[in-house]
């Protein structure tokens, strides 16, 4: 089981992913978390009650890795419930950095099935509501855990 532990401004978010059901989305955020692509970030876009989006390297929402990766929609647990990540994109199959994490399920519903979910905060769930615009992600650090 893998998991990440993100320190924010407003205190450290502890996200457990979906290896099985997101796969590459989940590779894709470790392999940038462990060459500190996130650290020093700021969450760049959020909406209270909606969602709290980051992963944009020059911060206005248009930025990412300089490549894109495929959306993955098939798993078992691709529903935007309170705390999900999932992989924002500007249309199907252009993902990259940027993620966003859920307020709500009743506000984020409208998302399944378009925006891969790869993961969820387990503990710290309630610091996402007291994170604003411009709040910075201090550093990403992936957690190998043996099954």
């Amino acid at each position: 089981m893998r998991k990440a532990e993100m320190v924010t401004d407003k205190g450290t978010l502890l996200i457990e992913f979906y290896d099985d059901d997101a796969p590459i989305a989940v590779q894709n955020f470790i392999d940038l978390s462990k060459k500190g692509f996130y650290d020093g970030l700021k969450f760049h876009r959020v909406i209270p009650g909606f969602v709290v989006q980051g992963g944009c390297p020059d911060g206005t929402g248009a930025g990412g890795p300089g490549y894109t990766i495929p959306c993955e929609l098939d798993g078992t647990r691709q529903y935007h419930d309170r705390g999900v990540l999932s992989m924002a994109h500007r249309g199907r199959n252009t993902g990259g950095s940027q993620f966003f994490i859920c307020h709500n399920r009743q506000n984020t519903a409208h998302l399944d099935r378009n925006h891969t979910c790869f993961g969820k905060v387990i503990e710290g769930l309630d610091l996402i509501d007291d994170i604003r615009q411009g709040d910075v992600i201090q550093k990403v650090t992936i957690i190998e855990e043996n099954a």
